[in-house]
């Protein structure tokens, strides 16, 4: 699986469960953006 496939999947994830990135980063400790490159692919 390519890092597009695995961030296009977690954001499917994410939003079925109706969270934010922000939310999804609290809980994970990491920062927003660090949320946000992984569902781009960067």
């Amino acid at each position: 699986m390519d890092q597009m496939k695995i961030g296009s999947f977690l954001k499917e994830l994410r939003k079925e469960k109706g969270i934010t990135q922000e939310q999804l980063a609290e809980q994970l400790n990491i920062s927003n953006r660090s949320v946000s490159r992984w569902e781009t692919g960067d």
